[in-house]
């Protein structure tokens, strides 16, 4: 099967639908009842939200699903039949703008390629639609940043979807960067990857945001920026592959080496071709570690004096869609804002920088 591309998968997506909506009423709601659950529209309905995104909010208590955005009829009597999404609440990448006139929808959660991430995003805010972006934010800094923009301009919320974020594990970690429990962080160790046998996806195409470090690897240096409560001064990176066959177009493997004002230094590697999945942090006065620090379940880990980290969670999905919910309705602040997924694509412009001139890159 030909690879698709994404001006390819656009077109095709608009053209394979042309569903009637009956709208609804002007969007004006602004203000949201501490009892009422909001409403989530899934845009893109591949794995992600098959198999986890829909799952996930049907064990939330501050939002639901109802509705989709789709390209492929054929799904639509599926997801109808199994979440009771009503005909009106049912889009195509054509008419997604019609959002607008439907008080059921609340949120828009974008789960597209990565190349599309801005593209629709800012088509969501545009609508005034509150965004949920999953990660990685966008492909450049400018596609975040337009991101961004759209949603300050339309007044409405925007997190990112790094779920790690919302694991109490890895929660208690992120504290300890700015209390030091064992010290000063000297180096720290970020793995982040799998063994991928697709031949034929959208991930293996770089004009639709694909390669390992996008998908995986800003779990690495996600990890990294938490860690130490910092953000990278400079980086050193390299790609290879083991398969030249399959990746001609992006990265199989990114190893990088990041340099923290501190002094502190984080190895990070991301692969499709290796299963990787640890962190570990070493500090002047001992060392913590999660493995798994990124998997959709069972994160755990330990530390240098004994202390086990397992606190349980349900479902990590469910607990980042409910806490951006709350943020909403809260008026408060959403745990992953659009200017931590720029934060991180900035770097990795740098890291892309890196392995394609073979030196150290300064990140401004």
């Amino acid at each position: 099967m030909k690879r698709l591309k994404r001006r390819d998968f656009v077109k095709k997506a608009a053209a394979l639908s042309s569903l009637a909506v009956i709208p609804g009423s002007s969007f004006a709601n602004i203000l949201f009842p501490q009892n009422k659950r909001l409403g989530v529209a899934l845009v893109g309905l591949g794995y992600y939200s098959t198999d986890l995104l829909a799952p996930a909010l049907q064990l939330t208590k501050n939002c639901e699903l109802r509705g989709i955005v789709t390209g492929t009829p054929s799904k639509i009597p599926v997801w109808q039949s199994k979440y009771g999404i009503k005909d009106q609440n049912v889009y195509n990448y054509e008419n997604m703008h019609e959002i607008a006139n439907n008080d059921d929808i609340d949120v828009i959660y974008i789960v597209l390629p990565n190349s599309m991430h801005a593209e629709y995003a800012i088509k969501a805010a545009n609508a005034g639609k509150h965004v949920w972006c999953e990660k990685p934010m966008a492909k450049t800094v400018a596609e975040c940043q337009s991101i961004i923009y759209a949603c300050k301009k339309n007044s409405r919320y925007l997190s990112i979807g790094y779920r790690m974020q919302h694991e109490p594990n890895t929660q208690r970690i992120i504290k300890w960067a700015d209390t030091k429990p064992y010290g000063q962080i000297n180096k720290l160790t970020a793995e982040a990857g799998f063994f991928n046998r697709s031949t034929d996806h959208w991930k293996l195409e770089k004009d639709m945001g694909g390669g390992a470090m996008y998908d995986m690897g800003v779990y690495s240096l996600n990890a990294a920026r938490y860690v130490t409560g910092e953000e990278p001064i400079a980086v050193t990176a390299s790609h290879n592959t083991t398969r030249p066959e399959i990746y001609t177009e992006v990265d199989e493997t990114t190893t990088f080496e990041l340099e923290f004002p501190s002094g502190a230094m984080a190895n990070c590697k991301t692969s499709f071709g290796a299963n990787l999945n640890d962190l570990m942090v070493n500090c002047e006065n001992g060392w913590y570690e999660l493995s798994p620090f990124q998997a959709y379940n069972g994160i755990n880990g330990s530390t240098s004096d004994g202390l086990v980290l397992n606190a349980p969670i349900e479902n990590e999905q469910a607990k980042q869609m409910d806490n951006d919910a709350l943020a909403i309705m809260n008026k408060s602040g959403v745990i992953v804002p659009g200017e931590e997924g720029l934060k991180d694509i900035r770097v990795v412009e740098a890291i892309f920088q890196s392995a394609r001139e073979g030196q150290r890159i300064v990140i401004d």
